[in-house]
């Protein structure tokens, strides 16, 4: 398979640095891009069933939370918190790139349609958001290491959505998409320059 020379000595395929050559190692990272593929589709699962233990299973035993906290357990107390937000949701997983940095580590960009019940408002938001992913395997499981989350825009249903958070920045913290592309800002640079 060509591989593209990253200018660092190594060379990159479409799937990332990690690139074998014998056939043992090709079969174990496509089984490994399998695994990984999994993931963001049982988190949706999860979140929307409200199954906090296969939730915090997804993650490395170690996941930390927030700046001081670490394990699982944290991480479910941490969950509780959130979900108790809103009442129903609903999260339709799409496009997700992943790339290996070694036999054991990746990361990945996955997008994402959610849609959230918010019954003291009166509202059913929509929108799209985008996760930044790393994978870590542990004991020849692949897991999430950590999750970054970023929003292109959330409405409620009967709003036409603008690009943030929309009518009430304060409802979640994540990103914000487009600007969080470090090439967006380039390119307009570019073009209107």
């Amino acid at each position: 398979m060509a591989g593209i020379d990253t200018g660092k000595g190594v060379m990159m395929t479409r799937l990332g640095e990690w690139n074998p050559q014998e056939l043992g190692d090709r079969i174990e990272r496509l089984e490994s891009l399998t695994e990984i593929r999994q993931l963001p589709p049982r988190y949706g699962l999860a979140v929307d069933s409200r199954d906090l233990d296969a939730l915090v299973d997804l993650f490395v035993p170690d996941v930390q939370v927030g700046r001081d906290r670490h394990g699982r357990p944290a991480l479910k107390e941490w969950f509780v918190e959130s979900l108790s937000r809103m009442r129903a949701t609903v999260h339709f997983v799409g496009n997700h790139v992943v790339d290996f940095d070694s036999p054991d580590l990746a990361h990945g960009v996955v997008y994402c349609r959610d849609e959230l019940e918010r019954p003291d408002r009166g509202e059913w938001e929509v929108g799209m958001l985008q996760y930044r992913d790393t994978y870590r395997r542990v004991a020849g499981e692949w897991y999430f290491e950590r999750r970054k989350f970023y929003r292109w825009y959330i409405c409620d249903a009967l709003t036409r959505p603008t690009l943030g958070f929309g009518a009430d920045p304060g409802t979640l913290t994540a990103n914000q998409l487009p600007d969080a592309f470090p090439t967006w800002a380039a390119f307009w640079e570019h073009r209107d320059g």
